[in-house]
């Protein structure tokens, strides 16, 4: 990943967003390799009500005011972990949510060592994506240019490709159009 990836973002959660769209994640877990696409994201800023960092630093949501490029990892709803990347300066709290990947490599792997299910539902939510992919809070602020799980960053999907809409899954800032995932994509979460 370019160290200046980010940068070049502005470091703002709804332009990162949009451009994660296409990348991969690398995980290696227990002598295997899985690879996804991401093909869904969340944009959560500072000043967005839905998000974590909405009412500042706190130790859960330190990660979120650090350096881009960490994994932010939460439990929620007491069972189900759920997985950001940090795309903010240093001091902004600001992350993109992974809400849906595509397996590439190591899909029978997530199917019978992680999720007991094949095909859209063994990645099809975030939580979903994180029980496969075995991302928990042992990952909270982990380098993703490091392994054992690394973000790759590949070419900008085209933008026509791209579906832009309001976020779903919470209560405030429904309204904030920073949700994106692509056309068509049988691994989004929900349409």
């Amino acid at each position: 990943m370019p160290k200046n990836f980010f940068s070049v973002l502005n470091n703002l959660a709804s332009n990162a967003a949009p451009r994660l769209l296409g990348s991969f994640l690398e995980r290696s877990l227990n002598g295997h390799t899985i690879v996804v696409r991401i093909v869904e994201t969340e944009a959560y800023d500072q000043t967005d009500i839905a998000s974590h960092s909405y009412r500042g630093q706190t130790p859960r949501t330190k990660i979120m005011f650090g350096e881009a490029g960490f994994l932010y990892v939460y439990f929620t709803y007491g069972m189900h972990y759920c997985c950001n990347i940090v795309v903010g300066q240093p001091g902004n709290g600001s992350a993109v949510l992974l809400r849906a990947v595509e397996p590439l490599k190591g899909e029978a792997f997530m199917k019978l060592q992680r999720r007991g299910v094949s095909g859209k539902e063994l990645t099809n939510g975030p939580a979903k994506l994180c029980q496969a992919m075995a991302i928990d809070k042992s990952l909270n602020g982990h380098d993703l240019q490091k392994k054992p799980l690394r973000l790759i960053i590949k070419n900008e999907v085209p933008s026509n490709v791209i579906v832009q809409t309001t976020r779903i899954g919470i209560r405030e800032g429904k309204k904030a159009p920073w949700r994106f995932y692509i056309k068509d994509n049988p691994f989004v979460s929900k349409l």
